[in-house]
Order: C-alpha cells, then structure tokens, then sequence
C-alpha cells in the first residue's frame, strides 16, 4: 500500500467512525437509552424496560462480534478486552466508581454527552471534569495511584480472558466455532429474554436494542476489518487505523473524553492527530443534537443549586478515575467489553451496578437530611 492510499484509509476509518458514533447519539437520544436510567426504573418503579434495551444490545453486539470473527473478518485476540490477565480489582473498585459517579452527574458518559447534544449545560461541566479526570488517571498524578495499588492484583488466564477462549481450549473446537456457538447461547438468551415482555416489544425500545447493538458491531468491523493494515507503508508493522490503544477498538467515552480534551489543546501540535475516540465523542454529539432538533426536545439546561453543581463536579470526577481504572464505562465494558464475553468486562459491569446502588442510597440520604 502506497501512503496516499494509507492516508486516504486512515481519513475513511475516522468518517466511518463518525458515523457510526452519530447514529449512536441519535438512537441513544430518541429512546432515552441510558444504564444508568436501567437501574434507577428498576429500582425505583421496578420497571425493567431499559434494561432489556441494554441486554438486547448486549446480545445483539456479541453475535456480531463473533459472528465477524467466524467469517475471518476481525481477530477476537486483538481486542483488549480479551488479554489472559485479569485486572480483578482495577475493574471492581474503578466500576464501583463510576456507577457511583453517573448517579452524581445524572448519566455516564455517553449519557453526558447525549445530553450535551439536547442542550445541557450540566453536561459540558461533567463532560470537562470527567476528561480532565480521566487523563489525570491515565497519565498525571492518579495514574500513579492506580499503577501501584489495583492494576497490580490480578491473575492469569493462559487460554485468555474471553468465554470463547476457554470453551476452545477445554473442548478442542476452533476459535471461531467457539465463538459463534457461545456469542448465539449467550447472546441469544439476553435477546430472547428481552424480547419476552410482551410490553418490551414496542418499535422504540427495539430501536434501541438492536440498534445500539448494531453500533457496537459496526465499531468493530471499522476498526478491526476496514481499519487493519497488515504493513505500515513505513514501518511495515501491522496496524489499526485511528486506535488510541493500538487495538481493535468499538464505541468507549471514558478515555476518549479526555483525548478530546488533549486534541484541542494541544490542536497546533502536528504530533497530535484525530483518533477514533476524538470522533466519536463529537459523532454522539452531533447525532443526539441532531435528534433533539427533530422532535423537538432540544432545550438549554443549567444548574439549579450550588448543591447540584457540586453534584455534578464530582460526578464527572468519579466518572474519570473509574472509567479509566475500570479500563472502559457503561458502553466500553458494559457493550463493547461484554460483547466479546469477557471477564474483566462482566466483573466491570458488577462493580459499575454496585456504585450506582450506593449512589441512589446517598441520593436518598440526601433528600432525607434536607
């Protein structure tokens, strides 16, 4: 590959990217697709609809993810998410965080910038304090925390990280049959399971669950089948277009919020270049903007009280130091993650649905002190 064409392959990975991350902004706006609202309808009215939007989405993700990895299309092993080491602790107490954190700041990430699309101010605030957060995390002074005390328990899986992994390697069948076979049982249960409330099965909540699904899938064909270059045109090394992570990549917001932040500061530094995250946090953006404006719900949203506003602050916070010690949020491990049927993503998921629980108790302690 000459490197016009490269430079031509890497300008469509980040337009596709785009894409994909607006029509997420725009379904995850016209349904109210939100995790954190999952748990708080279930909670609180005992309703479970959005959360069978997100097991659909869930399901619907992995059989295509492993579908593509059975027709040779992506490489399973090239995705984090399914590395042999198991980050036990990182992913509980950095999902406890941020499930913590989104009940604070009223959303996870693609929440806040959902919302930001319909025009809340109270979501560029936790937008910012969740970037800077996150970055601080992976880079400055709470990345040094985080290095040395639960990133370093954790335990090894030689086969891999992954269900598929092990039913390969204890029954002899190949990766991709393995996969097929346990993303079509996993994943077919949470969608037939969804799609057993006769209440469920309304044309917005299938939008959502097949949709956001889809998007998650489509990520990854992007980034592991249109984006993969087996030779570097200089390097000659394998690569993937537009990965932070280098990588195979889906939708994540956690990290991406704060190489947003870095690429517009340091904007004039040739050295700092569009990546798959800077564009799909502004594709979310636009998308739900875009959503808003049509049915008409686009409306500007401040703080109300000092109390909210401190709210919010820390909510982003959490949500950046969780996200990043969690290695990914309600979508990076809770869609993308559990789309590959990991470990660590489902253990992220656990402490994420955890934190929230505390952070609805805090809420209420807080409506009965005043």
């Amino acid at each position: 590959m000459e490197l016009a064409q490269f430079n031509a392959l890497h300008s469509q990975v980040l337009w596709a990217a785009f894409a994909v991350a607006a029509v997420f902004g725009f379904i995850a706006q016209r349904t109210h697709f939100c995790t954190m609202g999952a748990i708080s309808d279930i909670v609180n009215m005992g309703d479970w609809t959005r959360m069978r939007m997100w097991a659909m989405a869930v399901g619907v993700a992995a059989i295509g993810f492993y579908g593509m990895a059975a027709l040779g299309w992506i490489d399973p092993k090239q995705s984090f998410y399914t590395a042999g080491r198991i980050v036990w602790l990182s992913a509980l107490v950095g999902g406890a965080l941020f499930g913590f954190g989104m009940v604070l700041g009223s959303g996870c990430g693609s929440k806040t910038l959902v919302r930001i699309g319909g025009g809340s101010l109270k979501g560029v605030v936790v937008f910012l304090a969740m970037g800077v957060a996150a970055f601080m995390t992976l880079r400055g002074v709470f990345a040094v925390v985080r290095v040395n005390t639960v990133d370093r328990v954790a335990f090894e899986l030689p086969a891999g990280g992954a269900l598929p992994n092990w039913l390969s390697s204890g029954l002899g069948w190949s990766a991709g049959q393995a996969g097929l076979v346990a993303a079509l049982v996993v994943g077919g249960a949470l969608v037939i399971w969804a799609l057993a409330s006769r209440d469920f099965r309304q044309a917005n909540n299938l939008l959502a669950g097949l949709g956001i699904g889809l998007t998650v899938a489509a990520m990854w064909w992007v980034s592991g089948r249109l984006g993969f270059v087996a030779e570097h045109p200089e390097t000659l090394d394998a690569v993937f277009l537009g990965s932070n992570s280098g990588r195979m990549e889906s939708l994540t917001f956690t990290a991406p919020m704060a190489y947003t932040i870095d690429w517009l500061i340091f904007f004039s530094d040739s050295s700092k270049v569009l990546t798959f995250g800077v564009v799909t946090v502004v594709g979310v953006v636009l998308g739900s903007f875009v959503s808003s404006l049509l049915d008409r719900s686009f409306r500007w949203e401040g703080f109300r009280s000092t109390q909210d506003t401190a709210l919010h602050l820390a909510g982003g916070l959490l949500m950046g130091v969780g996200g990043v010690t969690a290695l990914g949020c309600t979508i990076g491990q809770g869609l993308s993650g559990l789309s590959t049927l990991s470990l660590t993503s489902l253990l992220a998921v656990v402490g994420i649905v955890l934190g929230a629980l505390l952070g609805f108790r805090f809420q209420m302690w807080l409506l009965e002190r005043e």
